[in-house]
């Protein structure tokens, strides 16, 4: 399956079908950050549910079971800052997300050379400042951003579209 997966005109078809669902708001594909524009292309996209609905609809969770699931609440935190972002960003500002190894950036702003580096907190803090770190070491000074405890409050960062954050 994977090979036919990889075929040239599969490749497309679903490149397409993503670009579709983003287009009606359910699903992005966000590449992965890197210096040179044509390393971008080169990797798999990363999902990032715009629809919080489509994205809960599936585990029938009550409010309280929600919180009570780490994990659970840590991908729904992290897909509303990505939905944020994709709704609030102008053309001007572009997003990504970064891995290398084990250190990861969930999303990259990018706007006239300058990047902002955003972690969204739902494990310990330190894994997350790690990634930053390796990132800024990696692409140069940028600004770095804590989402969740320990930095700034999912509902400040909410209040401000993505260019606010240059």
């Amino acid at each position: 399956m994977m090979g036919q997966l990889q075929d040239a005109g599969n490749t497309v078809t679903l490149a397409h079908y993503l670009d579709l669902l983003g287009s009606a708001g359910l699903i992005r594909g966000l590449q992965k950050y890197a210096g040179q524009h044509h390393r971008r292309r080169a990797s798999s996209p990363k999902l990032n549910v715009l629809n919080m609905a489509l994205m809960s609809a599936g585990f029938g969770y009550n409010k309280s079971e929600a919180q009570a699931d780490r994990s659970y609440r840590g991908r729904m935190v992290e897909s509303a800052v990505g939905a944020h972002l994709h709704n609030t960003a102008t053309p001007e500002c572009h997003f990504y997300y970064w891995r290398d190894g084990t250190h990861e950036v969930d999303f990259v702003l990018e706007r006239d050379q300058r990047l902002v580096a955003i972690g969204v907190k739902s494990g310990s803090v330190p894994n997350k400042l790690a990634g930053m770190d390796a990132f800024a070491k990696s692409f140069g000074d940028c600004r770095r951003l804590l989402i969740g405890d320990g930095g700034i409050p999912l509902a400040e960062f909410l209040s401000y579209p993505a260019e606010h954050w240059f």
